[in-house]
């Protein structure tokens, strides 16, 4: 199965590892840029080349052609790449004409956080599903496995329970199928047990 690499996604590699901002971003805050169609990857490639903070969640998408598979990575939420800069940095993302706007943060560290919840949903490398609405849902926490720690909502649906991750920035969000996760309600009443 032919498989392309992927696309630079984050620079700097460590930028969500912890839970400290990264001393590199000090003066630097986020910012949403809202790209030109199918611009996003071109953008991170040129971010990285200048070595300008940035993270672009990136997710497999297979395509059958000919008898063939193949994976190619796209955007998850298309027509969006995260920025972390300084002014200078602002000015040579906007520069590369894949921008038409900027779009500026006012929950600094609630945009950082629910960017780490996403980048750990997609390293598991489990399918995702983007949810382009956000939907009511029991608050939530997983307290074992591999997304240990991770907040979001769990939502009922057709195919079983989705623990769902939200940028409320932009009111979407990635979702994964759990199934036998032990979920606890962040309000402090256990969950049962999804799938049950």
């Amino acid at each position: 199965m032919p498989v392309l690499q992927p696309e630079p996604a984050l620079f700097p590699q460590h930028l969500f590892t912890g839970d400290v901002i990264p001393p590199e971003s000090e003066g630097r805050v986020w910012s949403v840029l809202h790209t030109r169609p199918r611009q996003e990857k071109s953008l991170a490639r040129e971010l990285y080349s200048r070595e300008v903070p940035f993270y672009l969640p990136l997710v497999p998408r297979h395509t059958r052609l000919h008898r063939r598979t193949f994976t190619s990575y796209v955007p998850l939420f298309p027509g969006y790449v995260f920025l972390l800069a300084e002014q200078q940095e602002r000015v040579t993302a906007l520069s590369t004409s894949r921008v038409i706007r900027t779009l500026s943060v006012m929950d600094q560290e609630g945009l950082r956080r629910d960017l780490q919840q996403v980048h750990r949903l997609i390293a598991t490398k489990a399918p995702l599903t983007l949810e382009g609405a956000l939907a009511p849902g029991g608050l939530v926490e997983i307290t074992s496995g591999p997304l240990a720690g991770l907040r979001g909502k769990i939502v009922r649906g057709t195919s079983g329970y989705r623990f769902v991750v939200e940028v409320n920035f932009l009111q979407q969000g990635a979702s994964i199928l759990v199934e036998g996760s032990t979920l606890t309600r962040i309000e402090g009443e256990l969950l049962e047990r999804a799938g049950a």
